[in-house]
């Protein structure tokens, strides 16, 4: 800590005037649901009400509105997991310059429906490779090829000031600094805009960054000492799933002046986010942009404090919400799968479901295999519970039935081609 930061406050302050009439000053609202439940004055900054509905727009906008007559005629390229992307192709459309945008396999096609119409003609998309990693080294080659100016979606001093301009909005529109500020976390450009700028200007703000715990790349890099690796990355939080923390993101969170807490949260609390927050908030969160609340109830928050969650993104596909609610009831554990072995008799199944299920759990998955050469019959069955605690009965229903009965763990491989 306490080294000299690549980004200051004063960078902060002047991407704010750079990017006014440009970059809307969303909403922050009083959440009755998150107030209520941890016990605090909880407040959402409203990102996903962005005209590309993410906050992405702020750090690409200063970026490429920074750029000469020379570098502007070059055209500029960046990779994306979707925001960065529309980000890039409202600058590109504002201010007439030609842009490339290359994304993985892996993006929802919401998003990239949205970057082609938001460009228009001036952006190409470029599908490529099967994650954001990939996507980044094919518009890094493409740069270096066209001369293209490449603009980085976290991890440049102008990309990460024209992020932290949120901070500056926050506080005008409560009036004070809050006592904390929880933003998610992906590459960590939204992060260290936030630190660099409430470092110099409120540090007894309080501030947290929250990573999906299948891509927490900037918890590797705070605990290796520099950015690394990581061996494996989750894809479903595509708006945060990075490999590798930014070099520059980096080093504005070690040299901030007090350590920064980063935590993770499971991809499956993040979608009981997300649907809390459409059931019950109205709002249409992407996974990233769920981070930040679904964190709170373990974030130990003093009674009575103002809170800041900062909803980065809505750019969710539809599509998608059969399996956030799937991964939302395993991690509740009121999902369940099992291996039965059924008898090959007449009444079988019969018994299973008198015997063996409780009266509120229900099968919600029955894939069955008769073999006629064989005793057994194997079958793969889902249940869902009425109550978490219920299975404990159901288990020991299992255990005392004849039926051979073998519990999937959501942790192997198997599990993967369920959900």
């Amino acid at each position: 800590m306490g080294h000299t930061a690549p980004v200051t406050a004063d960078d902060v302050d002047r991407a704010v005037h750079r990017i006014a009439g440009v970059v809307d000053a969303t909403p922050l609202q009083l959440n009755v649901r998150l107030t209520a439940a941890v016990g605090a004055d909880v407040w959402v900054k409203r990102e996903d009400l962005q005209p590309v509905r993410s906050y992405k727009l702020r750090g690409a906008y200063n970026f490429i509105a920074q750029l000469d007559a020379d570098e502007r005629a070059r055209g500029v390229v960046c990779a994306s997991a979707g925001n960065h992307g529309q980000g890039v192709a409202f600058a590109c459309s504002r201010l007439g310059i030609v842009g490339r945008v290359f994304v993985p396999t892996t993006t929802p096609r919401q998003k990239r429906d949205r970057m082609t119409a938001i460009g228009g003609p001036f952006v190409e998309l470029v599908v490529t490779g099967d994650t954001y990693d990939e996507a980044a080294a094919a518009a890094q080659q493409a740069a270096a090829e066209s001369g293209a100016v490449l603009v980085p979606a976290f991890d440049a001093p102008a990309t990460i000031a024209g992020q932290g301009t949120i901070g500056h909005e926050i506080v005008d529109a409560l009036g004070r600094a809050p006592d904390v500020l929880v933003v998610p976390v992906g590459g960590g450009g939204l992060l260290a805009g936030l630190v660099a700028w409430f470092g110099e200007r409120h540090p007894a703000t309080r501030i947290v960054g929250v990573e999906p715990e299948g891509a927490a790349s900037l918890r590797a890099a705070l605990d290796a000492g520099a950015p690394v690796d990581l061996p494996r990355v989750d894809p479903f939080v595509d708006g945060a799933a990075v490999r590798r923390a930014g070099e520059v993101t980096y080093a504005v969170v070690a040299a901030a002046d007090r350590e920064v807490e980063v935590v993770t949260l499971p991809e499956g609390a993040v979608c009981s986010e997300m649907l809390a927050m459409y059931q019950t908030d109205g709002i249409i969160a992407e996974p990233a942009g769920a981070l930040a609340s679904g964190a709170l109830p373990r974030l130990g928050i003093g009674r009575g404090q103002t809170v800041v969650a900062v909803v980065s993104g809505g750019n969710n596909d539809v599509s998608r919400y059969s399996e956030i609610v799937e991964r939302s009831l395993v991690h509740e554990g009121r999902k369940h799968y099992f291996l039965v072995s059924f008898p090959q008799e007449p009444g079988a199944l019969r018994r299973f479901l008198d015997e063996v299920l409780g009266p509120d759990d229900d099968i919600t998955l029955f894939e069955y295999v008769k073999r006629n050469n064989r005793e057994l019959g194997p079958a793969l069955v889902g249940v869902e519970l009425g109550d978490p605690s219920d299975i404990v009965a159901l288990r020991a229903r299992m255990a005392a039935s004849p039926m051979a009965v073998e519990a999937i763990d959501p942790d192997s491989p198997f599990y993967r081609f369920l959900i």
